[in-house]
């Protein structure tokens, strides 16, 4: 075990020097330059000029843009080492400030929406699995197509015409994340005040992956209630409870084991679409911001996090596999 976790790590070091030098040549092959765009929106439209030039070429050379591409990625990988992200182009702020500002409200956006769609969907998909062909099942399953087949974009739209101000109802708030004077609130108050602002965009994250999940569990349940071993299970006479739930559920979390590669980076790097649309001002909307604006050091920085976190999510899965499996050893 301690061998096979030693061989992981060094075998992340390389993995993740290539995704960062991928992303680097990427990010800055990708047409548009940082420092005209920034130039435009404080100027106001800047025409071009001389001094316009003379001031493009300058802040090039201070921001380190005048140099070749591996002497760029030289700089950034030895401000990385010692965990410094640099500041953004955008308002000089620097990086970790604004990813910690972000962070939470993502973090708290997605673990409502997992939390949701995990202790929906899995009963739900065992329940039809062990029901398999009857009326209930083949309901749910066209309820769950076209809920996996809706737009999450179009969707919002409607939410936002039908619930939040629009020609009909206006139960929720349009946009943001909590409401003006808020901090004058309770703490209680506060939390129903944010809870208030992620109803219709938690809605939005959690139909798609509920449907989705639901008939993975379901295809992933109905596999195992045709093992040998769950026939025995209940010839020896135990309950239809304790055979599900003891002998099949167990088999079954081997799938979702892999999964949960996929969660940690899922969960910081946001959702780009709905965060947009309701302007909630987590991680996704600071990415979408960031990448339009050319804002070369922040998109390092969330690459980098999320490259991370997609490592360490993928070492954990493969390391829970041995504690959902017996079979599984790393020996």
């Amino acid at each position: 075990m301690t061998a096979y976790l030693i061989r992981r790590l060094l075998l992340m070091i390389p993995t993740f020097f290539g995704i960062t030098v991928i992303t680097f040549v990427i990010i800055h092959l990708t047409p548009g330059d940082p420092v005209k765009l920034k130039m435009q929106q404080e100027g106001g439209g800047m025409k071009p000029g001389v001094v316009a030039t003379e001031v493009i070429e300058q802040t090039r050379k201070l921001y380190g843009l005048d140099q070749p591409l591996y002497v760029q990625y030289g700089r950034w990988l030895r401000r990385i080492v010692t965990l410094d992200f640099g500041n953004s182009f955008q308002d000089e702020r620097p990086i970790l400030r604004k990813i910690a500002e972000a962070l939470p409200i993502t973090l708290l956006l997605n673990l409502i929406a997992i939390c949701i769609i995990y202790c929906i969907a899995i009963p739900t998909g065992v329940w039809n699995a062990l029901r398999a062909g009857g009326l209930w099942d083949q309901g749910t399953a066209v309820l769950f197509y076209i809920l996996y087949s809706l737009p999450a974009f179009w969707v919002a739209s409607l939410l936002l015409i039908f619930f939040a101000g629009g020609d009909y109802l206006n139960w929720f708030p349009i946009v943001g994340f909590i409401s003006e004077g808020a901090e004058q609130l309770s703490w209680w108050q506060r939390a129903g005040n944010v809870l208030w602002h992620l109803v219709l965009p938690i809605i939005c994250m959690t139909y798609g992956g509920f449907a989705f999940l639901s008939r993975f569990s379901r295809s992933v349940m109905l596999d195992v209630v045709k093992q040998d071993y769950m026939r025995t299970a209940r010839a020896k006479g135990l309950s239809e409870w304790r055979v599900i739930v003891r002998h099949g559920f167990r088999n079954a979390l081997i799938p979702f084991v892999t999964l949960f590669g996929t969660l940690l980076p899922g969960m910081l790097g946001g959702s780009i679409i709905i965060e947009q649309i309701f302007s909630v001002p987590g991680m996704g909307r600071l990415s979408f911001e960031a990448v339009m604006a050319r804002d070369y050091p922040l998109v390092m920085a969330l690459a980098t996090i999320d490259s991370l976190l997609t490592l360490i999510g993928l070492l954990l899965s493969d390391l829970l596999y041995a504690v959902v499996d017996p079979r599984v050893s790393y020996e």
